[in-house]
């Protein structure tokens, strides 16, 4: 029965994350039927604020009502958005519609790991499960944009999102039919809508902010600082309500829980290095080496493979490992993985990019389903679907936060340097080879930057997992 339950929990999981990168192949085809180029921006950015923003509030209901019945909920509105995307008829729609599809995806992530944390009590079978689902997250990085170019190939931009359909009902019905959830005593229950409310409101804010000024690098725009300023008070009234408030939407507890801190830390600046990876490494390899845009999107490819063998590979070795050891060991292995990035050069072999972001991947790998573990274990049973959605949310907003900064990088870095070609085509012959290799030395200044911070970051991951070694080592001491 567990395993008729994982298979439809890995089917709605790959279905809400290949959504994230599936649309990335049929942006022209959508935006020669539907026009509104400049908005195209939006396809992908409100998904991912609608995700981000709902996900906390899935597992808080997921608390309160049982996680069944939420996580049905989510896939029907997933299902609903989808079916609007394909039948979208301006750019505008699809937006609004793709709005609708992020907030059903924001339970799926969260809740399925809740799921998965009832159904295994034992830490090792805990692990290897969420390594499964680690796993599905990121083979749906290198099949949304195969799949959805083949789609568009054949059929339509639209059943990009049709597809869903059949996939997701499967999925929905499965868990109709097989998992019968056992849920806590019942009691009055009450609801946190102006906590809700409030946290909503200040996360778009902020996430709007940090999405339209690293767009149009408008940081010290009054929009743009009135923004942070008004999500910064939203976020302190926040607080406020939730010290008051009988069933908080986020429990400050789990703010002042030391593991809950570190653990949501550590998955901060790993997901920072993440979307550092799938923002620049393209730029890297189209815009400095002089690759094609298909050998360009291959570069990340290795990333996703081996973030599926260190999943599994993580998940069989809780039990002969300490989590604490496989956290250390994912982390260093991401140091040496940015060390590689950095010490890259136009002149440096071919398969170094592919050994680190391959590296970047088994790193992650390690790290991801163990984190679960920790979160987990870390709180009571009835707050372990807030624990977990308050976890997703912090990698969902790490990306936003991460495409932000290294955006401003890579900016003041190309801007300072100068030229006035930089968006023009990467092909030889478009352009003077002098000028042409004048725009890649820019380029490449620009991208090392990057790469650098993403370095400092990963040092940061090792340092703060040796703490967390620490931290429960110190523990065990004193229990």
């Amino acid at each position: 029965m567990r395993g008729k339950i994982m298979a439809a929990l890995m089917l709605s999981t790959f279905l809400a994350a290949m959504e994230g990168t599936i649309v990335s192949t049929a942006v022209p085809r959508i935006t020669s039927d539907l026009s509104g180029f400049e908005l195209v921006s939006w396809v992908y950015a409100i998904y991912m604020l609608a995700t981000a923003v709902s996900a906390p509030i899935y597992g808080k209901l997921a608390d309160l009502f049982g996680r069944k019945k939420v996580l049905l909920i989510g896939i029907g509105l997933f299902l609903l958005g989808s079916t609007l995307c394909g039948v979208a008829m301006t750019m505008s729609q699809l937006i609004v519609f793709r709005a609708i599809q992020g907030l059903g995806a924001g339970a799926v992530m969260p809740i399925t790991m809740t799921i998965i944390g009832d159904l295994y009590t034992e830490q090792t079978a805990r692990a290897k499960a969420q390594g499964w689902i680690s796993a599905v997250w990121g083979l749906s990085g290198v099949a949304g944009p195969l799949i959805g170019g083949f789609l568009v190939d054949t059929l339509s931009w639209r059943y990009i999102f049709f597809l869903n359909l059949p996939f997701g009902l499967v999925s929905f019905f499965m868990l109709v039919w097989f998992y019968r959830e056992k849920l806590l005593a019942k009691a009055k229950r009450h609801i946190d809508y102006p906590g809700a409310l409030i946290f909503t409101v200040g996360t778009i804010a902020l996430l709007y902010a940090l999405l339209t000024g690293s767009q149009h690098q408008s940081w010290t725009s009054p929009v743009t600082i009135s923004l942070i300023v008004f999500a910064a008070a939203t976020y302190l009234v926040f607080v406020s309500v939730e010290r008051k408030s009988p069933e908080p939407l986020i429990p400050l507890s789990l703010l002042t829980n030391r593991n809950v801190t570190m653990i949501n830390m550590l998955t901060f600046l790993t997901n920072g290095i993440v979307i550092c990876m799938v923002v620049y490494l393209p730029i890297w390899s189209q815009g400095v080496l002089g690759e094609s845009a298909t050998m360009a999107g291959f570069v990340l490819t290795p990333m996703p493979v081996c973030w599926t063998i260190g999943s599994v590979l993580s998940g069989n070795l809780l039990g002969k490992l300490r989590a604490e050891q496989l956290i250390t060991g994912g982390t260093a292995v991401l140091t040496i993985a940015a060390t590689l990035l950095t010490i890259l050069s136009s002149h440096s072999a071919g398969y170094l990019i592919y050994v680190a972001v391959g590296l970047i991947g088994l790193g992650m790998g390690l790290i991801s389903p163990i984190v679960m573990v920790k979160i987990q274990s870390s709180v009571a049973v009835d707050k372990r679907g807030t624990a977990v959605a308050l976890n997703t949310f912090t990698g969902t907003f790490s990306q936003t936060f991460g495409a932000a900064v290294f955006g401003m990088l890579f900016n003041l870095v190309t801007v300072a340097e100068g030229h006035a070609n930089l968006g023009a085509s990467f092909e030889t012959g478009s352009i003077p080879a002098g000028e042409l290799a004048a725009i890649r030395d820019v380029l490449a200044s620009g991208v090392h930057v990057v790469f650098t911070g993403a370095l400092v970051i990963a040092a940061c991951c090792f340092l703060l997992s040796l703490l967390i070694a620490k931290s429960q080592k110190q523990q065990a001491q004193s229990q």
